[in-house]
């Protein structure tokens, strides 16, 4: 099954699919829901699933088909290297990881790894995740106070949002800068999103 919200990638794969391998393509959806009720009827063997999609993203319709189905395989399909975005989706189940501009080289090979019960994440993905696993994770306070911090709002006001002194919310941003290696606010702000730490809205 392929699941993205763009019907030429949906049609590419399925070109790749069938000039390539004894595959089948069972089934198509275009955003999370549709993922977890196209799932329920076809059962596919391996589903090829977008992360950034409308209603539901490829993250939350891991967790929830993972959550049914456990034995369900899934390689997650993107645009985005971050790891942060790796780690969640093989957090939420995803079983490999493959980049939207990789696909021609690497998807046969995603799909029979994953299939076979194997792992498939590329090696420099691999090594991002390597990188930054052992990073320390933002605690949920600071995770508050840079979201504040991301809509625009002073020390002072995030303080008085909070209930807690300016110079605690200063401390909280030093704690933010040194663990995401950022030299401003601006810079940690553009960091959490990239590392999709906090989400646009």
């Amino acid at each position: 099954m392929t699941v993205d919200d763009h019907p030429l990638l949906r049609e590419g794969i399925a070109a790749v699919l069938e000039g390539s391998f004894d595959a089948k393509l069972v089934a198509e959806a275009s955003n999370g829901r549709e993922a977890i009720e196209q799932f329920r009827v076809h059962r596919p063997d391996v589903t090829l699933m977008d992360l950034k999609m409308p209603e539901m993203d490829g993250i939350d319709a891991i967790r929830h088909i993972r959550g049914e189905f456990p034995s369900a395989r899934i390689v997650v399909l993107t645009t985005y290297r971050g790891d942060t975005e790796a780690l969640q989706a093989l957090r939420a189940g995803a079983q490999g990881y493959l980049l939207k501009s990789a696909l021609r080289k690497e998807l046969i090979e995603a799909i029979v790894s994953v299939h076979a019960g194997r792992r498939y994440i590329p090696p420099d993905i691999a090594r991002a995740i390597a990188e930054h696993i052992a990073d320390d994770e933002l605690s949920a306070r600071e995770l508050e106070v840079l979201r504040h911090v991301a809509a625009g709002n002073s020390n002072k006001i995030v303080a008085g949002m909070l209930g807690v002194s300016e110079d605690t919310i200063k401390a909280h941003m030093k704690n933010i800068m040194e663990k995401l290696g950022a030299r401003d606010r601006t810079h940690a702000v553009t960091i959490a999103f990239h590392r999709r730490l906090l989400n646009l809205q």
